[in-house]
């Protein structure tokens, strides 16, 4: 995972992305409704919510969910990205996209992380 910016001072956000294949919509739901937690025991994290489109127009791409995650500072959202308990959040969902690709599929989601200092309240 990229990451651009490199500050360390103030609150930090991290969003990620996420596109699903239609297929996988109500597993990606699953996963998160019944997550492990293990970011909740990370230094510095301070809160997260996971954003659904309300719609999605059938005509175009559909909008992605979005991972918000809100940190005290960029170091512990990378303490995060680089640590066990980010492999154990992260593991059923890392087994679908081996799975897939073990059949030869297509991945059926794909993310994109943004970081952001947060300017105001």
């Amino acid at each position: 995972m990229e990451i651009e910016s490199k500050s360390t001072q103030g609150e930090f956000v991290a969003i990620n992305y996420i596109s699903c294949q239609e297929h996988y919509l109500a597993r990606f739901e699953e996963l998160f409704k019944s997550r492990a937690g293990a970011i909740d025991r990370l230094k510095g994290f301070l809160r997260m919510e996971v954003l659904k489109p309300q719609s999605n127009d059938k005509q175009s791409e559909p909008e992605p969910y979005l991972v918000v995650s809100h940190w005290e500072n960029q170091d512990c959202f990378q303490n995060w990205v680089k640590s066990p308990e980010f492999h154990e959040g992260h593991r059923r969902a890392f087994q679908d996209m081996s799975q897939a690709k073990e059949q030869g599929l297509e991945a059926p989601m794909h993310s994109k992380f943004v970081v952001y200092d947060v300017l105001s309240r």
